[in-house]
């Protein structure tokens, strides 16, 4: 196994589980406990806290599943990068502006945005970058432009795509 494949397969099952274990812990209760963390945040109107908080969980389930299982890696990856990215700007929007409030990342874990809380998310953050580059750097299990529906034997491109 090369060190590419490796690295792609631990980032892939890290970021997965630590996706489906914030997921949990959200589900376990009640969606308004996480509606008053996306709340904190400020910035969206009230229909949409709860669009949020009744949403996001289920996503980042399903986003961490999709990892776990490397089923359309390069699409789970880079939703995960851009998820992360997003979620890591308002983290700093809100210590910049000194707000003190929990940072919705584990539930309703009393986990006050800190730069511990920042550095955590930025090390998320780097890991899926990192995990989105392998995913597309890897070669696509895809049919040789040579191969044929009349033909199904590979063309000479096929052993090379590998």
């Amino acid at each position: 196994m090369t060190m590419a494949r490796t690295s792609r397969l631990l980032l892939r099952i890290a970021l997965g589980c630590v996706f489906v274990f914030a997921a949990w812990l959200k589900l376990k209760e009640p969606w308004q406990l996480f509606a008053m963390s996306v709340d904190a945040y400020g910035l969206l109107p009230q229909w949409a806290v709860v669009v949020v908080a009744r949403t996001l969980p289920w996503a980042e389930l399903a986003l961490g599943l999709l990892l776990i299982s490397g089923v359309w890696l390069r699409v789970s990856s880079a939703a995960v990068s851009l998820l992360l990215l997003g979620f890591l700007a308002l983290m700093v929007r809100a210590y910049l502006m000194g707000m003190k409030i929990d940072c919705g990342c584990f539930a309703a874990s009393g986990d006050p945005i800190s730069l511990r809380t920042l550095a955590r998310d930025g090390g998320l953050f780097a890991g899926a970058l990192a995990l989105t580059v392998l995913a597309w750097r890897a070669p696509c299990a895809r049919r040789s432009s040579t191969t044929t529906a009349a033909s199904p034997v590979p063309g000479p491109d096929y052993a090379r795509e590998r």
